[in-house]
């Protein structure tokens, strides 16, 4: 059942407008991931991908991620829109987030603009934001959405949503 989309205030987009299938698009928004003190990605080269009831996700160029905090994680999932997924970890000194990004490095046709690019769940960092607005994390463990004031949903991701 399709639930009731929420009426967007002024300057707010609804997700329930994006469309389905999902599109790849740039973005010149600041996005920042900070954790542990210390600032994993900073861009305003992203691209956001959109899909009807869900918050964007963001992917950061690679060149804007500090780079010693990456690694592969293995492992992978499939996306029908998008291709075959690889997993990263970010690693900040001892400490390892693990499996916190993804990437798509030979993504299909559609969204050749996400290749050397990796996106990031919101949750397991301190501190994600867009244009200087923490965000809050797209519900479940599935999804990677950021969402921020500037959306109206629902958003798809928490308990009975999978039918959305």
């Amino acid at each position: 059942m399709r639930p009731r989309p929420d009426t967007p205030l002024p300057g707010q987009e609804s997700v329930w407008s994006y469309p389905r299938p999902a599109v790849a698009e740039p973005t010149s928004a600041h996005i920042v991931i900070r954790h542990a003190g210390r600032r994993v990605a900073d861009t305003r080269n992203a691209v956001r991908t959109l899909e009807t009831s869900h918050p964007p996700t963001y992917y950061i160029p690679v060149r804007d991620i500090s780079a010693d905090m990456l690694r592969p994680a293995g492992g992978g999932s499939f996306c029908e829109w998008k291709g075959v997924a690889l997993y990263w970890d970010v690693v900040i000194d001892d400490f390892v987030l693990p499996r916190v990004g993804w990437s798509y490095p030979s993504p299909t046709p559609n969204f050749q603009s996400l290749r050397d690019h990796i996106a990031f769940y919101a949750a397991p960092f301190d501190q994600c934001s867009v244009d200087g607005e923490i965000v809050t994390p797209q519900a479940g463990d599935f999804y990677g959405g950021w969402i921020t004031s500037r959306l109206a949903g629902p958003f798809k991701g928490g308990p009975g949503t999978q039918g959305w």
